[in-house]
């Protein structure tokens, strides 16, 4: 088995390997990954991407891809295929992720490093990151049926003082607001350092409205609560399209003074009613297993557990 520059190859060399990745990630996680796949083929067309292939016989027989961003290397993917067992193929999947770990670290300028391996099994790729001294935080993949009746919430029962919007591109700066205020001191800022400052908000919505790899944006079931006094945003929900009746949950926040109110309860009812209302048969999201508060609100609602996986965090 050979590990090369993925940029010695072109999207036909990988094209059998992703579509083998799509059928997995809509076999495990009910995700339609054809969108990120053809982006991935496109950069690699246009030899920008970075990462290795491993090929045996000529054959690619799996990938990983890395991204800079800044002082900070984020790895996009990891995924070894070809109808192998989850057994042969963990050599092979180490030896890429040391490949791109070793890359990242002795790159000039590099401070921090990223990964989420969505696909993977928690704890059966950390011994490659744990080793090189990453944090390892698991989080859940987590899904609610949405088959039976979704009560929308009486907003003005509830919060007469909280206007609901629909997202609009106005939002942008007032949410990349909430979501700094909302992370701030919380461990999911220690996995996604974006959520640290408004401008690195901003990014991540960015990234999340208008780029496919998180599932199709959908406006009509992303929320932002408003102050009707001050007009100030208080929460907001952001809702993507993973398969066409599939929603996933991408980032649901409030201010820290808005908590423990029943609000992020209600933007969860919201984006519920409205997907049901379109006939959606199912919500995912994904959260870390220490934020206990908000799983625990999850199970409440009748979301199970269907995955865990990890996120790793290195800082140099």
């Amino acid at each position: 088995m050979e590990i090369l520059d993925l940029r010695h190859f072109r999207s036909a060399d990988l094209r059998p390997l992703l579509d083998e990745e799509a059928r997995a990630w809509s076999r495990q996680l009910s995700w339609d990954y054809s969108g990120s796949a053809e982006m991935i083929l496109r950069y690699m067309d246009a030899r920008i991407l970075p990462g290795y292939a491993a090929v045996d016989a000529g054959r690619v027989k799996g990938y990983s891809f890395f991204v800079y961003e800044g002082s900070k290397g984020v790895i996009g993917d990891l995924f070894v295929g070809n109808g192998e067992s989850a057994p042969a193929r963990y050599p092979t999947e180490e030896r890429l992720a040391a490949h791109v770990i070793e890359t990242l670290q002795q790159s000039p300028g590099v401070q921090r490093i990223e990964a989420q391996l969505l696909l993977h099994k928690g704890d059966s790729m950390s011994r490659p990151f744990v080793e090189e001294g990453f944090r390892r935080f698991p989080r859940l993949f987590m899904s609610l049926p949405l088959n039976g009746s979704v009560p929308a919430p009486d907003w003005a029962a509830r919060f007469p003082e909280v206007e609901l919007k629909k997202w609009s591109e106005e939002e942008f700066q007032g949410a990349a607001s909430v979501i700094t205020a909302a992370y701030r001191d919380h461990i999911d800022s220690e996995i996604n350092d974006q959520y640290r400052t408004t401008a690195g908000s901003m990014r991540f919505l960015n990234n999340i409205v208008r780029f496919p790899g998180c599932g199709v944006f959908d406006a009509d079931s992303s929320f932002v609560a408003r102050s009707k006094v001050t007009r100030a945003p208080l929460g907001l929900i952001l809702c993507s399209r993973v398969q066409t009746d599939v929603g996933h949950i991408t980032q649901v926040c409030l201010t820290p003074e808005q908590r423990c109110r029943g609000l992020g309860h209600a933007l969860l009812l919201a984006t519920c009613a409205e997907l049901r209302k379109r006939h959606c048969r199912a919500l995912s999201l994904t959260v870390t297993e220490a934020n206990t508060s908000a799983v625990e609100l999850y199970r409440r609602m009748g979301f199970s557990v269907l995955h865990i996986f990890d996120a790793f965090v290195w800082e140099g």
